[in-house]
């Protein structure tokens, strides 16, 4: 921030300036003094409008099955989330409720082939794979949605 003593410098420096260079000196100085108002005006503010913190709180960001099937259970502290999509083999699902339904609300599922991601109540995330008979690792990614914060889950399962 630009306190008065640097002000009162730059206009007694301005006042003390020869008449013949002062045009010059003049656009130096406005120079200067618009570059020391912008870089103080730009600071690492911690409240900047938008960001959100951490609101789900996930026990868990990751999870790692063998190639049976398995399930896990990544609950939150947070209460107000949503599941905004899943990607498995390069393929996207979301849940598309009829419009009445808020998808912060629970309980609902997305369910594809080989697998479940269930938002059971409030806080409880259950992920469920099948058998991965493939013969590759499979990936299950799971956006999750807070407002403006969002975070994820990664599955991962080997192959046979």
């Amino acid at each position: 921030m630009i306190t008065k003593d640097i002000l009162y410098i730059i206009l007694l420096y301005i006042y003390l300036i020869d008449t013949q260079q002062k045009p010059f000196i003049m656009k130096k100085l406005i120079i200067i003094f618009l570059s020391i108002v912008l870089i103080s005006s730009c600071s690492d503010k911690e409240d900047l409008v938008g960001r959100w913190e951490d609101n789900i709180k996930l026990s868990a960001k990751t999870a790692e099955f063998e190639a049976k099937a398995d399930s896990v259970i990544i609950t939150t502290e947070g209460d107000w989330w949503m599941i905004d999509e899943v990607i498995f083999n390069d393929n996207s699902y979301n849940y598309n409720p009829d419009e009445n339904l808020s998808l912060y609300s629970y309980p609902y599922a997305i369910i594809g082939d080989d697998f479940v991601v269930e938002k059971r109540d409030k806080t409880t995330l259950f992920i469920r794979l099948d058998e991965n008979e493939t013969g590759e690792e499979r990936i299950l990614g799971i956006s999750l949605l807070a407002g403006d914060y969002g975070d994820h889950v990664v599955v991962k399962q080997s192959a046979q």
